[in-house]
């Protein structure tokens, strides 16, 4: 995969061809290669991401054609002003939100806040990445957190306290790896009128209906994507050209390609296997610790991954305690940072056209410093 990635080859077809290798590697019957494939068509999760990600590429081309993207950056550079604030600003604020994919949303929000900030696209994309998943530590309206907290029986707001300690160096180390030459403020520019703070109705809508009302992403941006159409008035050939650019064959690709890798390693039983291993040579806790939730994360991009395979083998190892398993949370969360089959890091480098190894010689010490708090931290409590 990071040999055909180099290439810059399609990650859709790249995690096609994985899965192939995968079926071929461990000799899978026809039937069961069937059934992958089915599970991979008919998958909620699928389905899910498909729609989200359709509908968010239709609402951004709404919002950015009718200059709303360009009105909200207005408004941040006004009020917040200073640079770094403005640049982490939209994925911190559209991280919140708990959808697979999401980081498409706040790319060309980035995109427009980094106007002439001298930045590389994998300075893009890295803060778009990387400024997205603090959340996913410490936010409760994450499934992967509230899982934690129900396979272990460790009380959620104990658990977020625990890992609240790796979310903030997040904070602090994406300065570190792609704003350094990034300083002080804005020109005060225009007043920030009325409409640049209309500009943000979309968005708080959206949040409102997701975060409030649980309603699920896709229905919620379906609902404000058919509001916004007409609101705007668009004809019957503007909603055809808006739907045709949110149908992308591209997308189409990514999608099923992330999702096929992800139900091939669980069909074939490599990452039951792994963990099966470890468990019978009866290896040390503290390995296992990092390595279970690891390889999950590593090899899914998913918190639910590491979470529901790795946190139930471990509950039976003797003296773990609470600070165990938020260590193994770190450990499983930096797997899923520098997974290439993330879907918000596929996704990302995707509509930067970043290089995918420079994106990566930012991730890979960001995420060091992140582990090596984590393993500081357990073995002084532990």
């Amino acid at each position: 995969m990071v040999f055909l990635l180099r290439r810059k080859l399609n990650v859709g077809y790249v995690l096609m061809a994985a899965s192939a290798l995968i079926f071929v590697l461990y000799l899978m019957p026809l039937r069961s290669i069937a059934k992958t494939l089915y599970h991979t068509v008919v998958s909620p999760v699928s389905i899910e991401l498909a729609a989200a990600l359709i509908l968010i590429r239709i609402l951004e081309m709404i919002l950015r054609e009718n200059n709303v993207i360009r009105d909200m950056m207005d408004s941040i550079r006004g009020v917040l002003r200073n640079k770094r604030a403005v640049l982490i600003s939209m994925p911190l604020v559209i991280g919140m939100l708990p959808s697979v994919g999401g980081a498409h949303f706040s790319c060309p929000m980035v995109e427009e806040s980094a106007q002439g900030l001298n930045l590389s696209q994998e300075d893009k994309a890295f803060t778009n990445y990387w400024y997205r998943h603090p959340w996913e530590l410490v936010l409760p309206l994450y499934p992967g957190v509230v899982l934690a907290t129900i396979i272990t029986n460790i009380g959620i707001g104990n658990l977020v306290l625990l890992n609240l300690s790796y979310a903030v160096t997040m904070l602090i180390t994406g300065f570190m790896f792609c704003m350094k030459d990034v300083a002080g403020s804005f020109e005060r520019g225009l007043p920030v009128g009325r409409k640049n703070f209309w500009s943000f109705a979309p968005i708080t809508f959206l949040v409102v209906l997701v975060m409030v009302f649980h309603v699920r992403l896709s229905i919620g941006i379906a609902i404000l994507v058919v509001g916004l159409i007409v609101y705007f008035r668009y004809g019957p050939n503007k909603v055809l050209s808006t739907l045709k650019y949110g149908m992308s064959i591209e997308i189409i690709v990514l999608i099923a390609g992330v999702m096929l890798f992800k139900e091939s390693l669980d069909s074939s039983g490599a990452m039951s296997n792994v963990s099966r291993y470890f468990v019978h040579e009866s290896i040390p806790l503290l390995p296992l610790l990092i390595v279970l939730p690891f390889i999950s994360g590593l090899l899914t991009g998913f918190t639910l991954a590491f979470v529901g395979s790795a946190f139930p083998l471990l509950l039976s190892f003797p003296g773990i305690t609470a600070h165990a398993f938020s260590f193994a949370f770190a450990a499983g969360f930096a797997g899923v940072l520098l997974s290439p089959v993330h879907v918000c890091l596929v996704l990302t480098r995707d509509y930067f056209q970043a290089d995918t190894w420079g994106i990566y010689k930012k991730i890979i010490p960001a995420v060091g410093i992140m582990f090596f708090i984590a393993i500081a931290e357990y073995l002084l409590f532990t």
